[in-house]
């Protein structure tokens, strides 16, 4: 029998609902509601809209309002719309494919980080019906791509919101596409609203999803918003930036919201700026602006709304930038669209492209990068903005990447009080660091965390076998063929590597010289579990090739070591699996060509669980290896140059950095199988708690960017925000 009464319960659960004219929501009080959506609202504009192309933010990693049913034990309800929502909650699906990687993965982390400080924002992203895509892996073709299905209907914490003229129906929003003479064509959006809800359930970020997959839109508007990242064609992707970008004004403005802060996570939305510019020319010039403006009228609109734009740029990768022919896309945007384009987002060392990077860096009040390394990067790249690049190193929700079983040893000692609300209180691990008792505890957690991951790896292979014989994919894993049922044993020293597969990211590089790596092995007679898991964008050739090259060297080097060598492929990566692996692995492993990767988020994720990292000089990995106390380091540290930036296959250095990999790997590996020296590898994992966590987590950097936003905030969220501010300047040199 549950330890809360019925009557607390329905008074819980009713405490849960709330409602306005468009809709009725599940998880914040009606009080909270209000107050949100007030501050949103308000005719001060004192809020921030946050565009981003994807939004990761799966509920089987951190559903605070789950939590909050499961505690009260609370199962279901008399109340037909309490039970409804208490189920959906409870047992209802926890994915929403919305995303691609640590994009998508950042801007959830960021949005929950919001939520919990209490700072005025509002998502605005597509809602892709069939997702980004989903993996199988076969042993000799390698990835396969298929269509997710899934059913936001039919997902908790999303809310198709309906029009408050019309209660009946749902709300629409109506942007414009113009053909190349000028001719309108009308888009339509269905708008859903995912509630990013805070821990204690008294604050929450909304997230606009725009769905133009509706009967209402033409079928090529439909067919182009259906999978996130379509590339089949230019066509698809000028297509998808406008479906965001032209979509952000009306949005806002069918909700009533009046945020004077637009911020830019990667340039993808940037078309929302034009829109911006396009009002500003109205507002002064009147309907006949087309007519009348003039090129410095155009200039002047810009640098006024330049005062509303913050952007954050994440790649340095050329492919990450859209670039687009002015004749391809004079098929989708108006005369008068082109020609502001050709004023601002003209490409500088081709001209008849439209370089939407240039324009976002042109049109804003604060650029940034996101690591120290990549500041020094996006200034070369973009050496005209050199002196408006600045840095805010990007960082992860610590509450939703912790372990439970981190989480349970973390609140075991009172120097860590309060640290999900607070993560400056990791600091305070130098305290415990000699501590047999912490040392202890920390290490049962860890094989808590490795035990769960082995198992789940062990249960992936045996289905694996068993479909061997059930589909006509050839499992991807070559342990699934040999005559074992406990393929991985916990213990073992284990290694993971999980991210997008792309070719600068090397993902085999730790398999460049087998010969090598084996011999290593043998020497040391010392077994180890490398586990790999990601995805290859479907139109990446190269990329998918490296995921056939990691499957094509399984069993090889299991013969070549005698078995001690396991590699292990995990399909269909998602935030669940990730998270699994960033707490039970003993190291992770990341490789990139130094300087390409722009910040990386994933080892950061093993720092919150205490997991060292051994990575290049690259990303954030140059502020969280603190001279060694963190993890190893490998590869040539070369000064950032744009002979770096090359990432042609001749140039991405693998003999050289798999040489240097392969001579500390004999270290790792006797650290920590030695007991002499394992407290030299727990030495690590302590550090990473003490200076890792109260540095790499979105709390901080989303106080950095409350300093850009220049938005006023209630003093004891400006007291928190200050704090967090202060432990670290991401911009120092």
């Amino acid at each position: 029998m549950s330890i809360h009464s019925i009557t607390d319960q329905e008074t819980a659960l009713k405490d849960m609902v709330a409602k306005n004219k468009w809709g009725t929501f599940f998880g914040v009080s009606q009080q909270t509601l209000d107050r949100v959506w007030e501050n949103l609202s308000a005719p001060d504009g004192n809020s921030v809209v946050y565009i981003t192309m994807e939004i990761g933010a799966d509920l089987d990693v951190f559903n605070p309002v789950q939590k909050h049913l499961r505690d009260l034990e609370i199962t279901d309800s008399t109340n037909a719309v309490f039970d409804h929502y208490a189920k959906l909650f409870l047992h209802g699906k926890q994915k929403i494919p919305n995303y691609g990687g640590g994009l998508g993965i950042l801007a959830g982390d960021t949005l929950k980080s919001m939520a919990e400080l209490k700072i005025p924002t509002v998502a605005v992203s597509l809602l892709y019906r069939k997702g980004y895509f989903s993996q199988h892996v076969d042993a000799l073709l390698g990835q396969i791509s298929t269509a997710t299905d899934w059913q936001p209907e039919n997902t908790p914490s999303l809310y198709l919101l309906k029009d408050p003229d019309h209660p009946d129906l749902p709300l629409e929003i109506e942007i414009s596409f113009f053909d190349a003479d000028d001719r309108k064509t009308s888009a339509y959006a269905r708008v859903w609203l995912k509630m990013e809800i805070s821990k204690n359930l008294d604050f929450f970020t909304p997230e606009i999803l725009l769905d133009y997959a509706i009967p209402s839109s033409p079928d090529w508007i439909q067919d182009a918003a259906q999978h996130l990242y379509d590339s089949r064609s230019e066509n698809m992707k000028i297509i998808q930036r406008r479906l965001l970008g032209a979509g952000v004004v009306p949005a806002l403005r069918a909700l009533g919201i009046t945020a004077r802060i637009l911020h830019l996570n990667e340039q993808h939305g940037v078309i929302a700026v034009l829109d911006l510019i396009v009002e500003q020319l109205k507002d002064k010039l009147g309907h006949a602006y087309q007519a009348v403006a003039t090129d410095e009228d155009i200039l002047q609109a810009a640098k006024i709304v330049s005062k509303k734009i913050v952007y954050t740029i994440h790649t340095p990768v050329k492919a990450g930038h859209d670039r687009f022919d002015q004749r391809l896309y004079n098929q989708f945007g108006n005369d008068f669209c082109q020609r502001i384009l050709r004023l601002l987002a003209l490409d500088d060392e081709e001209g008849h492209l439209f370089n939407f990077t240039a324009f976002a860096m042109r049109v804003n009040r604060a650029t940034n990068s996101v690591s120290r390394i990549h500041r020094g990067v996006t200034q070369k790249q973009f050496p005209e903005f050199a002196s408006k690049i600045t840095a805010i190193t990007n960082g992860v929700h610590h509450v939703t990447w912790i372990s439970d079983a981190k989480a349970d040893f973390y609140n075991s000692f009172k120097e860590f009080d309060q640290w999900q609300e607070n993560p400056l209180i990791f600091s305070n691990a130098r305290l415990l660091g000699d501590d047999p008792r912490f040392r202890s505890y920390f290490e049962q957690a860890w094989q808590q965390d490795n035990k769960a991951l082995i198992t789940n790896v062990n249960n992936m292979l045996l289905r694996h076998r068993k479909m061997m014989h059930e589909t006509w994919i050839d499992p991807p894993n070559y342990l699934s063929q040999i005559n074992e049922d406990n393929f991985l044993e916990p213990g073992v020293f284990t290694i993971g590597f999980a991210r997008r597969f792309s070719t600068y990211k090397r993902a085999d590089l730790i398999f460049s010289d087998l010969d090598t790596l084996a011999e290593i092995i043998l020497t040391l007679n010392k077994p180890i579990n490398f586990i790999f898991a990601g995805k290859a964008h479907p139109a990446d050739e190269p990329g998918k090739k490296l995921i056939q090259q990691v499957l094509a060297i399984q069993a090889d080097l299991y013969k070549k070591t005698n078995g001690l060598a396991k590699v292990v492929f995990i399909p269909g990566y998602d935030m669940h699996i990730a998270k699994l692996m960033v707490s039970g692995v003993h190291a992770w492993l990341n490789s990139p060509k130094r300087p390409l990767e722009a910040s990386g988020t994933s080892g950061m994720k093993a720092a919150m669980n205490g997991v060292p990292n051994i990575s290049t000089m690259d990303g954030w990995w140059v502020e969280g290896y603190h001279g060694g106390q963190t993890g190893w380091k490998f590869g040539i540290e070369t000064d950032v140059s744009a002979a770096c930036l090359s990432e042609s296959t001749s140039t991405l250095l693998y003999k050289e950095d798999a040489a240097s990999l392969n001579a500390i790997l004999p270290e790792v590996l006797n650290t920590f199988y030695d007991r002499e020296l394992r407290h030299l590898y727990i030495d690590k994992c302590i550090k990473n708690i003490e200076l890792n966590i109260p540095i790499f987590n979105t709390h901080r950097m989303a106080a950095e960017y409350v300093d850009r936003y220049d938005i006023k905030l209630p003093p004891p969220v400006e007291k928190q925000l200050k704090a967090l501010q202060q432990a670290y300047v991401s911009n120092e040199t």
